[in-house]
């Protein structure tokens, strides 16, 4: 891809974590200030972890794995096992900017 869409609107909050969540990973909240790994919907993408707690990007553009592709465009997507899956029935709709194949990854607006 010729362009970079990091950095753009990118809003950072810190949270108390709940079980195992690794850099990357879809999050949920699951109680006040609190998150966990996803299942289903999800809130953000952990960036950083130290000491019970994580950083969580809540808006901007993000990149995350996903399981099965979703479409570039408005695709409707939900988080599983740490990484996303297109599913056009139970899915959030987000705005899908690039998708890599080779990697595995895509990068959407939050």
């Amino acid at each position: 891809m010729n362009v970079c869409f990091n950095g753009f609107g990118e809003n950072v909050l810190t949270f108390e974590t709940q079980g195992t969540i690794a850099v990357g990973d879809p999050v949920m909240i699951t109680g006040n200030g609190v998150v966990q790994a996803a299942s289903g919907r999800f809130c953000g993408i952990c960036t950083n972890i130290r000491n019970g707690y994580a950083s969580v990007q809540l808006s901007g553009y993000a990149r995350a794995a996903y399981t099965t592709a979703p479409d570039v465009g408005y695709s409707k997507i939900t988080a599983s096992g740490g990484k996303i899956n297109a599913d056009g029935t139970n899915g959030t709709e987000y705005l899908v900017l690039d998708v890599d194949t080779t990697a595995k990854t895509f990068g959407f607006i939050l």
